[in-house]
């Protein structure tokens, strides 16, 4: 298979370089502190993609094109970041460029995901302008109180996002007693045209707070967020240390008058509004063998039920059967605009649980770090399992073989995936 010769022949050039690699040199002004920073992360993954041809999201995607079996895709991405700091003043800024070559054919995007100007006139204030994320939540692999960040891929959950353009600042203060730090962040948050458009209803000024306490060893947060784009919606978070090696956190998001799109199987379309409470309770667990354990529950208040999700899945196949008969997509591209809105994001349904083992250095192989992750739908039953292999042999280099497999049964969320499984190879560089 061509995907194989392409590892092969990379896994050769990458240990050429390595060993080439002068390993010891000193260098004593690189110990001094510089006002710039430099650098970035280059990325080579190619995929092979098994396709699940009954499944319902092969059929919306291929109904008009013949693969021919497995699939590969061969992605790209290079990002740069680099800082600027001259007394109270610093400039941040970081770009991302992605490059898709598959059997759709090929793609590239580029995007400023963050570029912002820091003033810190004191050692406890600071004020941001621009464009930048802000990671609020404590879960790994999802975060409902994260009003104002875009949502993480729970499949690769510390992959770096996109931000929004902001106006915040950030207030600390230290104290004696049970006490110890209170801070807190004011953001002002425009959407208007080309600015935050993609965020919700244009043409409002927002504002999004979250006041943050350690309060007895606990790490706690508040969130609001309000204003005409979208719904008012308040958080709370906390993350807690039980002993050095057991982490407890959890979050909690109100939203207020949600709104939620679905159809019937006939492709009829409905509004429900309602108040949409959901929450997230997760652990994170290091073994004496430096095992670490992340396990989480995530119910997502504004998620679609399961039955939501068959009358979604059956209206593709309908729109399916339609053209088969009649040569009309019209009821597979209505299925389609749905997809990219509401029903395609990652885990649109209610409730799940999450898992992921990781061991570092079994048996003494030094750099060598193998996982296991799990994402079970507990609405339908659904699930996928991701093994993956982590090598950081190399200095600044990360090789990671990952493959995912997809189970379910019909019109279940994961078994009507357009792939049965898929395997990956991740090459990165970090400069």
């Amino acid at each position: 298979m061509k995907i194989l010769s392409v590892l092969l022949n990379l896994l050769i050039l990458l240990t050429t370089l390595a060993y080439g690699e002068d390993q010891y040199k000193f260098d004593l002004s690189e110990t001094e502190k510089k006002p710039y920073h430099f650098g970035g992360y280059a990325e080579f993954k190619p995929v092979a993609f098994w396709p699940n041809t009954n499944a319902t999201q092969y059929k919306l995607n291929y109904y008009k094109r013949d693969p021919g079996g497995n699939t590969e895709e061969y992605n790209a991405k290079l990002q740069f970041e680099g800082s600027y700091e001259k007394e109270a003043a610093r400039l941040y800024f970081k770009t991302n460029t992605d490059y898709k070559n598959s059997y759709f054919g090929e793609s590239e995007h580029s995007n400023l995901y963050e570029g912002y100007a820091s003033l810190k006139p004191s050692a406890s204030l600071k004020v941001d302008a621009g464009k930048r994320t802000f990671k609020w939540g404590k879960g790994y692999a999802w975060n409902p109180v994260a009003f104002i960040d875009r949502p993480k891929d729970p499949n690769d959950p510390e992959l770096a996002l996109e931000g929004y353009i902001v106006v915040s600042a950030d207030y600390i203060k230290s104290f004696e007693g049970p006490l110890k730090t209170i801070s807190f962040t004011p953001v002002l948050f425009p959407v208007y045209d080309h600015i935050n458009d993609n965020f919700g209803q244009s043409n409002n000024l927002n504002f999004a707070g979250k006041l943050y306490f350690l309060f007895y060893d606990t790490d706690i947060d508040l969130i609001v967020f309000t204003g005409g784009s979208k719904t008012t919606r308040y958080g709370l978070d906390f993350s807690r240390n039980i002993t050095t090696n057991l982490e407890v956190h959890g979050e909690f998001a109100y939203t207020r008058d949600y709104q939620k799109n679905f159809i019937d199987s006939n492709g009829n379309s409905y509004l429900s509004e309602y108040d949409a409470r959901s929450y997230l309770l997760g652990l994170r667990y290091l073994t004496a063998i430096y095992t670490t354990y992340i396990f989480e529950y995530y119910h997502n208040a504004a998620g679609f039920t399961e039955g939501e999700m068959k009358n979604y899945n059956s209206f593709i196949d309908k729109g399916y059967q339609s053209y088969l008969s009649t040569g009309k997509d019209t009821l597979l591209q209505k299925a389609a605009n749905l997809t990219t809105n509401t029903y395609g994001m990652p885990n649109p349904m209610s409730s799940y649980l999450y898992l992921r083992i990781s061991q570092q250095e079994p048996f003494d192989i030094l750099y060598f770090t193998p996982a296991i992750t799990g994402i079970w739908n507990l609405d339908d039953k659904s699930m996928t399992i991701s093994p993956e292999m982590l090598y950081t042999r190399f200095t600044n280099w990360e090789l990671r073989l990952k493959a995912m497999f997809l189970m379910g049964g019909k019109y279940s969320e994961f078994g009507e995936k357009q792939n049965d499984y898929r395997l990956e190879f991740r090459v990165g560089y970090y400069f």
